[in-house]
């Protein structure tokens, strides 16, 4: 069932906190950093990125005051977050929800893959990515491009190329039918279903906003 995100308000001094990170500003939905605050909250990183937008925009008296509050007050901000993260349950966003689309499988694109603790959802969606950029034979561990995203995502080649070939097997295009580890199948499946078969763009603009979890 749908819902919405009703927001408590202790969860601003959270995103001051990693708005005031130097750089200071709105962070990328997936830098590492939001990721992690998003997976703390169990609150998906693009519902923080849009708060982080609200806060920037200081669009409430309520924000406002608790930007002139805490902002220029580095310790009393550090103080607010830490007591906030005693609070017990503080972090249990069950019951921050009421009325909007709350999407739970966000977590589990960080979580590695049974059999496969390399590889992550999310990295197969930047292999997934890295497929529809090559033609099969060049789907090698010597191939500058897979070279390439496995030192970002810090994997060997060999490991980019298991996952390449287990999109070939996803391929109705192709004739490939001999799968590869069942539980990186699997899992190549689910990413396949869910950006294969919709608008490439959509799966350029989401795998351009992941890299940004593999910055430093």
């Amino acid at each position: 069932m749908a819902k919405t995100t009703r927001w408590d308000d202790g969860y601003w001094l959270l995103l001051m906190q990693l708005y005031l990170r130097k750089p200071v500003g709105v962070k990328p939905i997936y830098s590492r950093k939001m990721v992690e605050l998003a997976l703390e909250l169990h609150i998906e990183p693009k519902v923080l990125y849009a708060q982080m937008l609200r806060l920037r925009r200081l669009d409430t008296p309520r924000i406002e005051r608790l930007w002139n509050t805490y902002s220029h007050n580095p310790q009393k901000l550090r103080k607010g977050v830490q007591m906030l993260r005693k609070m017990k349950g503080f972090n249990n966003a069950e019951e921050f929800y009421d009325g909007v689309d709350v999407h739970t499988t966000f977590e589990r694109d960080f979580l590695p893959i049974q059999g496969y603790p390399a590889l992550t959802p999310l990295m197969l969606t930047l292999i997934l990515d890295l497929y529809f950029r090559l033609t099969p034979n060049t789907m090698v561990t010597d191939t500058p491009e897979v070279a390439q995203l496995a030192k970002k995502m810090k994997v060997t080649p060999r490991t980019v190329v298991e996952a390449l070939h287990a999109f070939q097997v996803c391929d109705p295009y192709l004739r490939q039918r001999e799968a590869t580890d069942d539980n990186l199948q699997e899992a190549c499946n689910d990413i396949w279903q869910r950006y294969g078969n919709d608008n490439p763009d959509q799966l350029v603009a989401t795998a351009s906003m992941m890299m940004d979890y593999f910055k430093k």
